[in-house]
């Protein structure tokens, strides 16, 4: 299964890329949400994006926005994964069209029970 990871932190996506290759996952990374967008046209059959909130170019908010007005990634679950800690923000993410939401700092577990949550096979 291909998941994207999408953060401007190298350290980031290295920790999420090893928690998602561990259990099996293709992983792909982007370092912005335009280059996310760029990955999901190149590579076929994303299931999962996990994205950061603050990036430049594009943040995770507007990647978010950006997928969910594109019917082609309708089955694409979609995790934000950041510091924004604001119920506020929590809110307008989920409003948005992201699945699921996990604040940094996470553990490995964390991140298991919401592929769990979000129906996503860990065989």
């Amino acid at each position: 299964m291909n998941v994207l990871v999408i953060d401007d932190s190298r350290a980031m996506r290295t920790i999420l890329s090893g928690i998602l290759k561990a259990i099996g996952f293709e992983v792909f990374e982007a370092a912005d949400g335009k280059e996310g967008l760029s990955q999901m046209e190149a590579v076929a059959d994303v299931a999962l994006a996990l994205v950061d909130w603050n990036m430049p170019e594009m943040n995770g908010f507007e990647f978010v926005q950006a997928v969910r007005a594109l019917d082609d990634y309708s089955a694409t679950k979609l995790m934000m994964v950041t510091t924004e800690t604001e119920m506020d923000q929590v809110v307008m993410a989920l409003d948005a069209g992201a699945d699921e939401y996990v604040m940094k700092p996470f553990t490995r577990d964390v991140i298991m029970e919401k592929l769990e949550l979000l129906g996503i096979s860990l065989d």
